[in-house]
């Protein structure tokens, strides 16, 4: 049996999260919660929304568990931030991993991790907690994703990789093998990464040739 879930959100992602939850696992989403100052509706999909400040009065933690379910504003800093909040009320979050994902038995999997469709992560794979696959993307063998990162869909990372904490890689990158990827980096959409990047970097793909933007046309 699935675990009763509280969703920490309620935009696009935590809309996404209910969605992929309640079709695609054995949870049962109970509720969302955000800080007060941003419940701009008490119900969302006929279910309440509790202000974050008193959800363990309305679910408490020995009887439900959380996912986060909140985008990579700030380079994933805000997800983490109330990742933290909710262990520290005394909440477990659950790891979700779509039925169509490819995963093998040794993947090494954290908390708080939201894995969609069509992701291949090969075995010896290491995924810390809060880490978020979107769809499509492919993880090569030995590879190590830090704690806190975002990964949009159909990105490539070869084996050998390793990604440090609070990254965020953009649709369509592209990473060689052996290559670490400093903490806190953003890997725009279409990038090919061939070296070690620096801590708090940000690559983006290069312009096509001839390329111009409207406005100078």
């Amino acid at each position: 049996m699935g675990e009763r879930v509280i969703l920490f959100g309620n935009g696009q992602i935590a809309s996404v999260a209910y969605a992929y939850l309640t079709y695609d696992s054995e949870h049962e989403v109970v509720a969302f919660t955000v800080d007060r100052a941003y419940r701009d509706a008490p119900t969302l999909f006929d279910l309440p929304v509790v202000p974050f400040e008193e959800v363990q009065d309305h679910f408490p933690p020995d009887q439900c568990k959380m996912l986060v379910s909140i985008s990579y504003r700030g380079v994933n800093r805000l997800r983490a931030e109330k990742y933290r909040a909710a262990k520290a009320k005394g909440y477990a979050c659950i790891s979700y991993v779509h039925s169509r994902a490819v995963t093998w038995p040794d993947l090494q999997l954290g908390e708080n991790c939201f894995i969609l469709e069509q992701n291949v992560i090969q075995p010896f794979v290491t995924i810390g907690d809060d880490v978020t696959l979107w769809s499509g993307n492919h993880i090569g063998h030995h590879t190590v994703i830090g704690d806190h990162c975002f990964i949009a869909s159909q990105a490539v990372i070869s084996g050998f990789v390793t990604v440090e904490p609070a990254c965020f890689i953009g649709v369509n990158a592209t990473i060689r093998d052996g290559i670490r990827i400093g903490a806190e980096c953003v890997i725009g959409a279409g990038a090919l990464i061939l070296k070690d990047t620096a801590p708090k970097g940000v690559s983006s793909a290069p312009r096509a040739r001839g390329w111009t933007s409207r406005a100078t046309r």
